[in-house]
Protein backbone atom coordinates (compact mmCIF):
# COMPACT_ATOMS: atom_id res chain seq x y z
CA UNK A 1 0.00 0.00 0.00
CA UNK A 2 1.45 3.73 -1.35
CA UNK A 3 -1.05 5.89 0.81
CA UNK A 4 -3.93 5.27 3.19
CA UNK A 5 -6.80 7.94 4.29
CA UNK A 6 -7.80 7.46 8.17
CA UNK A 7 -10.80 9.54 8.36
CA UNK A 8 -11.00 10.27 11.80
CA UNK A 9 -7.29 10.23 12.34
CA UNK A 10 -6.98 13.03 15.41
CA UNK A 11 -8.41 9.85 17.63
CA UNK A 12 -6.55 7.36 20.03
CA UNK A 13 -7.67 4.66 17.65
CA UNK A 14 -6.69 6.85 14.03
CA UNK A 15 -2.51 8.03 16.04
CA UNK A 16 -1.84 4.51 17.03
CA UNK A 17 -2.85 2.54 13.56
CA UNK A 18 -1.00 5.61 11.68
CA UNK A 19 2.19 4.68 13.68
CA UNK A 20 1.35 0.60 12.56
CA UNK A 21 0.78 1.36 9.13
CA UNK A 22 4.25 3.34 9.07
CA UNK A 23 6.17 1.00 11.12
CA UNK A 24 5.50 -2.21 9.18
CA UNK A 25 5.85 -0.95 5.94
CA UNK A 26 2.43 -1.10 4.75
CA UNK A 27 1.77 2.12 3.70
CA UNK A 28 4.58 4.83 3.11
CA UNK A 29 2.14 7.33 3.58
CA UNK A 30 -1.04 8.27 5.60
CA UNK A 31 -3.01 10.87 5.56
CA UNK A 32 -4.85 11.73 8.74
CA UNK A 33 -8.28 13.59 8.01
CA UNK A 34 -10.40 15.15 10.97
CA UNK A 35 -12.18 18.33 12.74
CA UNK A 36 -9.59 18.69 15.20
CA UNK A 37 -6.16 19.55 14.23
CA UNK A 38 -3.41 16.19 14.25
CA UNK A 39 -0.44 16.45 16.67
CA UNK A 40 1.61 13.79 14.13
CA UNK A 41 1.27 16.25 11.35
CA UNK A 42 4.48 16.70 9.99
CA UNK A 43 5.62 13.71 11.04
CA UNK A 44 7.76 11.50 8.51
CA UNK A 45 5.20 10.02 6.13
CA UNK A 46 2.36 11.65 7.03
CA UNK A 47 0.23 14.54 6.44
CA UNK A 48 -2.99 16.29 7.93
CA UNK A 49 -5.82 18.13 7.14
CA UNK A 50 -8.80 19.61 9.02
CA UNK A 51 -11.36 17.72 7.11
CA UNK A 52 -15.13 17.75 8.28
CA UNK A 53 -16.76 14.34 6.88
CA UNK A 54 -19.91 15.12 7.32
CA UNK A 55 -19.71 17.16 4.23
CA UNK A 56 -18.96 16.06 0.87
CA UNK A 57 -15.11 15.33 0.78
CA UNK A 58 -13.03 16.47 -2.48
CA UNK A 59 -11.40 14.13 -4.90
CA UNK A 60 -8.32 15.97 -4.10
CA UNK A 61 -7.73 15.12 -0.37
CA UNK A 62 -4.81 13.20 -0.55
CA UNK A 63 -1.90 13.61 -3.14
CA UNK A 64 -2.35 10.15 -4.71
CA UNK A 65 -5.76 7.54 -4.78
CA UNK A 66 -5.66 5.75 -1.36
CA UNK A 67 -4.90 1.78 -1.36
CA UNK A 68 -7.11 1.54 1.45
CA UNK A 69 -9.26 3.66 3.50
CA UNK A 70 -9.78 3.59 7.06
CA UNK A 71 -13.27 5.24 8.47
CA UNK A 72 -12.92 5.85 12.32
CA UNK A 73 -14.78 8.90 12.78
CA UNK A 74 -18.25 9.27 14.49
CA UNK A 75 -19.56 10.63 17.02
CA UNK A 76 -19.50 8.15 20.24
CA UNK A 77 -19.59 10.14 23.65
CA UNK A 78 -22.38 9.06 25.82
CA UNK A 79 -23.68 11.49 27.18
CA UNK A 80 -22.32 14.81 25.23
CA UNK A 81 -25.00 15.01 22.47
CA UNK A 82 -29.11 14.92 21.07
CA UNK A 83 -30.27 11.88 19.97
CA UNK A 84 -30.46 13.06 16.72
CA UNK A 85 -26.78 13.94 16.79
CA UNK A 86 -25.57 10.65 16.70
CA UNK A 87 -27.87 9.32 13.52
CA UNK A 88 -27.13 13.04 11.52
CA UNK A 89 -23.31 12.90 11.86
CA UNK A 90 -22.49 9.21 11.90
CA UNK A 91 -24.49 8.59 8.73
CA UNK A 92 -23.57 11.15 7.08
CA UNK A 93 -19.86 10.15 7.63
CA UNK A 94 -21.22 6.85 5.99
CA UNK A 95 -22.72 8.39 2.73
CA UNK A 96 -19.33 11.08 2.35
CA UNK A 97 -16.88 8.47 3.24
CA UNK A 98 -18.44 5.83 0.49
CA UNK A 99 -18.92 8.34 -1.43
CA UNK A 100 -15.09 9.64 -1.90
CA UNK A 101 -13.70 5.80 -2.11
CA UNK A 102 -15.81 5.87 -4.79
CA UNK A 103 -14.85 9.06 -6.56
CA UNK A 104 -11.28 7.84 -5.61
CA UNK A 105 -11.45 4.46 -6.96
CA UNK A 106 -10.51 3.10 -3.72
CA UNK A 107 -10.78 -0.66 -3.57
CA UNK A 108 -10.46 -1.38 -0.15
CA UNK A 109 -12.49 0.01 2.84
CA UNK A 110 -11.92 -0.59 6.65
CA UNK A 111 -15.03 0.86 8.98
CA UNK A 112 -15.20 0.82 13.11
CA UNK A 113 -18.88 -0.27 14.17
CA UNK A 114 -19.54 -0.74 17.77
CA UNK A 115 -20.35 -3.66 20.04
CA UNK A 116 -23.17 -1.12 20.67
CA UNK A 117 -25.15 -2.87 17.86
CA UNK A 118 -25.93 -5.74 20.06
CA UNK A 119 -26.80 -3.78 23.01
CA UNK A 120 -26.41 -5.26 26.61
CA UNK A 121 -25.27 -9.02 26.52
CA UNK A 122 -25.97 -11.38 29.42
CA UNK A 123 -24.37 -14.32 27.51
CA UNK A 124 -21.92 -14.59 25.00
CA UNK A 125 -22.60 -12.75 21.72
CA UNK A 126 -20.88 -13.18 18.38
CA UNK A 127 -21.51 -11.53 15.17
CA UNK A 128 -24.60 -14.20 14.61
CA UNK A 129 -26.94 -12.33 17.71
CA UNK A 130 -29.16 -10.09 16.69
CA UNK A 131 -28.92 -6.17 16.40
CA UNK A 132 -30.57 -5.08 19.12
CA UNK A 133 -29.48 -1.75 20.08
CA UNK A 134 -30.40 0.32 23.06
CA UNK A 135 -28.67 3.76 22.70
CA UNK A 136 -29.01 6.59 20.04
CA UNK A 137 -25.24 5.88 19.54
CA UNK A 138 -25.13 1.99 18.96
CA UNK A 139 -28.59 2.77 16.72
CA UNK A 140 -26.78 5.04 14.10
CA UNK A 141 -23.98 2.13 14.14
CA UNK A 142 -25.74 -0.10 12.08
CA UNK A 143 -27.24 1.41 9.54
CA UNK A 144 -24.06 3.24 8.80
CA UNK A 145 -22.50 -0.44 8.32
CA UNK A 146 -25.42 -1.17 5.96
CA UNK A 147 -24.37 2.31 3.96
CA UNK A 148 -20.70 0.88 3.69
CA UNK A 149 -22.26 -2.83 2.70
CA UNK A 150 -23.82 -0.82 -0.43
CA UNK A 151 -20.69 0.68 -1.34
CA UNK A 152 -18.96 -2.96 -1.11
CA UNK A 153 -21.96 -4.65 -2.95
CA UNK A 154 -21.42 -2.14 -5.97
CA UNK A 155 -19.09 -3.51 -7.90
CA UNK A 156 -17.40 -6.87 -7.58
CA UNK A 157 -13.54 -5.27 -6.93
CA UNK A 158 -14.33 -3.82 -3.55
CA UNK A 159 -13.16 -4.79 -0.39
CA UNK A 160 -15.09 -3.99 3.17
CA UNK A 161 -13.99 -4.96 6.36
CA UNK A 162 -16.72 -3.80 9.34
CA UNK A 163 -15.12 -4.05 12.97
CA UNK A 164 -17.40 -4.07 16.00
CA UNK A 165 -15.01 -2.82 18.35
CA UNK A 166 -15.56 -3.40 22.64
CA UNK A 167 -13.83 -0.78 24.90
CA UNK A 168 -10.49 -0.08 23.39
CA UNK A 169 -7.62 1.19 25.19
CA UNK A 170 -3.68 1.45 25.68
CA UNK A 171 -1.04 3.95 26.27
CA UNK A 172 -2.31 7.74 25.97
CA UNK A 173 -6.09 6.44 26.01
CA UNK A 174 -8.13 8.87 28.10
CA UNK A 175 -10.85 6.97 28.31
CA UNK A 176 -12.65 3.85 30.69
CA UNK A 177 -9.60 1.46 31.25
CA UNK A 178 -7.52 4.47 32.00
CA UNK A 179 -10.09 5.94 34.71
CA UNK A 180 -10.54 2.72 36.36
CA UNK A 181 -6.91 2.22 36.89
CA UNK A 182 -6.38 4.83 38.50
CA UNK A 183 -9.43 4.58 40.44
CA UNK A 184 -8.07 1.59 41.69
CA UNK A 185 -4.30 2.74 42.53
CA UNK A 186 -6.23 5.87 44.87
CA UNK A 187 -8.00 3.43 46.82
CA UNK A 188 -11.75 4.32 45.80
CA UNK A 189 -13.14 2.19 43.30
CA UNK A 190 -16.17 0.65 43.78
CA UNK A 191 -18.12 -2.30 41.52
CA UNK A 192 -20.50 -0.41 39.83
CA UNK A 193 -23.48 -2.73 40.13
CA UNK A 194 -22.04 -6.29 40.58
CA UNK A 195 -18.22 -7.82 40.40
CA UNK A 196 -19.70 -10.75 38.04
CA UNK A 197 -20.85 -8.95 34.81
CA UNK A 198 -18.65 -9.35 31.98
CA UNK A 199 -17.39 -6.48 30.53
CA UNK A 200 -15.49 -6.75 27.12
CA UNK A 201 -12.94 -4.52 26.18
CA UNK A 202 -9.88 -4.43 23.48
CA UNK A 203 -5.99 -3.47 23.78
CA UNK A 204 -5.00 -1.06 21.13
CA UNK A 205 -1.89 -3.37 20.41
CA UNK A 206 -4.40 -6.18 19.46
CA UNK A 207 -6.86 -4.59 17.44
CA UNK A 208 -4.02 -3.66 15.17
CA UNK A 209 -3.36 -6.98 14.95
CA UNK A 210 -6.58 -7.59 14.00
CA UNK A 211 -6.26 -4.61 11.21
CA UNK A 212 -3.37 -5.98 9.71
CA UNK A 213 -4.97 -9.48 9.77
CA UNK A 214 -8.53 -8.21 8.07
CA UNK A 215 -6.19 -6.58 5.76
CA UNK A 216 -4.93 -9.72 4.36
CA UNK A 217 -8.03 -11.39 4.15
CA UNK A 218 -9.31 -12.26 0.76
CA UNK A 219 -13.45 -11.96 1.37
CA UNK A 220 -15.25 -9.48 0.03
CA UNK A 221 -16.64 -8.64 3.17
CA UNK A 222 -15.42 -9.50 6.62
CA UNK A 223 -17.22 -8.55 9.97
CA UNK A 224 -16.17 -9.12 12.94
CA UNK A 225 -16.32 -8.35 16.60
CA UNK A 226 -12.85 -6.96 18.61
CA UNK A 227 -12.79 -8.24 22.07
CA UNK A 228 -9.87 -9.87 23.52
CA UNK A 229 -10.31 -13.92 24.32
CA UNK A 230 -11.90 -14.60 26.91
CA UNK A 231 -13.49 -11.89 27.98
CA UNK A 232 -13.88 -11.93 31.96
CA UNK A 233 -16.31 -10.43 34.48
CA UNK A 234 -15.33 -7.14 35.94
CA UNK A 235 -13.96 -8.87 39.30
CA UNK A 236 -11.61 -10.68 37.13
CA UNK A 237 -10.11 -7.27 35.62
CA UNK A 238 -9.77 -5.62 39.01
CA UNK A 239 -8.16 -8.45 40.26
CA UNK A 240 -5.48 -8.32 37.22
CA UNK A 241 -5.31 -4.19 38.02
CA UNK A 242 -4.75 -4.88 41.66
CA UNK A 243 -2.40 -7.86 41.22
CA UNK A 244 -0.21 -5.00 39.12
CA UNK A 245 -0.43 -2.13 40.96
CA UNK A 246 0.35 -4.17 44.32
CA UNK A 247 -2.95 -2.71 45.70
CA UNK A 248 -4.29 -3.92 48.55
CA UNK A 249 -7.31 -1.54 48.81
CA UNK A 250 -10.71 -2.92 49.08
CA UNK A 251 -13.31 -3.24 46.33
CA UNK A 252 -16.95 -3.53 46.77
CA UNK A 253 -19.95 -3.92 45.00
CA UNK A 254 -22.28 -0.68 44.99
CA UNK A 255 -25.54 -0.78 44.20
CA UNK A 256 -27.07 1.18 41.41
CA UNK A 257 -30.05 2.46 42.91
CA UNK A 258 -27.34 4.11 45.38
CA UNK A 259 -24.45 4.95 42.70
CA UNK A 260 -27.44 6.73 40.25
CA UNK A 261 -28.55 9.48 42.62
CA UNK A 262 -24.38 9.86 43.84
CA UNK A 263 -23.71 10.11 40.39
CA UNK A 264 -26.60 12.81 39.28
CA UNK A 265 -25.89 15.07 42.47
CA UNK A 266 -22.04 15.09 41.77
CA UNK A 267 -22.83 15.60 37.87
CA UNK A 268 -24.80 18.39 39.00
CA UNK A 269 -22.32 20.00 41.17
CA UNK A 270 -19.51 20.08 38.64
CA UNK A 271 -22.46 21.65 35.48
CA UNK A 272 -23.33 18.73 33.85
CA UNK A 273 -19.77 17.57 32.95
CA UNK A 274 -18.87 15.28 35.27
CA UNK A 275 -16.93 12.01 34.27
CA UNK A 276 -19.04 9.76 36.69
CA UNK A 277 -22.53 10.99 35.16
CA UNK A 278 -25.43 8.79 35.87
CA UNK A 279 -25.39 7.77 32.04
CA UNK A 280 -21.99 6.09 32.11
CA UNK A 281 -22.21 4.58 35.53
CA UNK A 282 -25.84 3.19 34.06
CA UNK A 283 -23.35 1.81 31.24
CA UNK A 284 -20.61 0.58 33.62
CA UNK A 285 -23.22 -1.62 34.93
CA UNK A 286 -24.32 -3.13 31.58
CA UNK A 287 -23.07 -6.36 30.74
CA UNK A 288 -21.19 -6.67 27.84
CA UNK A 289 -20.52 -10.68 27.18
CA UNK A 290 -19.09 -10.12 23.27
CA UNK A 291 -17.21 -12.91 21.73
CA UNK A 292 -14.94 -12.52 18.64
CA UNK A 293 -16.40 -15.66 17.02
CA UNK A 294 -15.22 -14.95 13.65
CA UNK A 295 -11.32 -13.90 15.12
CA UNK A 296 -12.01 -17.18 16.67
CA UNK A 297 -13.14 -19.26 13.36
CA UNK A 298 -10.26 -17.94 10.97
CA UNK A 299 -7.29 -18.35 13.54
CA UNK A 300 -6.54 -15.01 14.70
CA UNK A 301 -3.57 -15.34 17.18
CA UNK A 302 -4.55 -13.40 20.40
CA UNK A 303 -1.69 -12.17 22.05
CA UNK A 304 -2.70 -10.26 24.81
CA UNK A 305 -5.31 -11.47 27.67
CA UNK A 306 -5.93 -8.40 30.32
CA UNK A 307 -3.10 -9.40 32.46
CA UNK A 308 -0.31 -8.82 29.08
CA UNK A 309 -1.71 -5.95 27.69
CA UNK A 310 -1.29 -3.77 31.76
CA UNK A 311 2.13 -5.27 31.16
CA UNK A 312 3.04 -4.26 27.44
CA UNK A 313 0.59 -0.81 28.09
CA UNK A 314 3.27 0.25 31.19
CA UNK A 315 6.15 -1.00 29.21
CA UNK A 316 5.30 1.70 26.60
CA UNK A 317 3.62 4.52 28.51
CA UNK A 318 4.89 4.27 32.07
CA UNK A 319 3.26 7.53 32.65
CA UNK A 320 -0.13 6.41 32.30
CA UNK A 321 0.47 4.48 35.55
CA UNK A 322 2.33 7.52 37.62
Amino acid sequence: MTTGIIFGGAGFIGAHLARRLLATGRARHVHLADVRPNPLAGQPGITASITDVRQPIPADLAPEPPAWIFNLAAVHREPGHEAIEYFDTNLAVARNVTAYAAAVGCPNLYFTSSIAVYGPTEGPTDESAPICPVSPYGGSKYPAELIHEHWQQAAPVRRLVVCRPGVIYGPGDPGNIPRMVRAIKRGYFGYPGSPHIHKSYGYIEGLLDSVEFAMDRPEPLLRYNYVEDPTEPLGALVGHVKVHLGSRAPVLPLPLPLLLPIAGLINAALGGDSPIHPVRVRKAAWPTHIVPGTLKSLGFPFRFDFRRSLVDWQRQAPEDFA
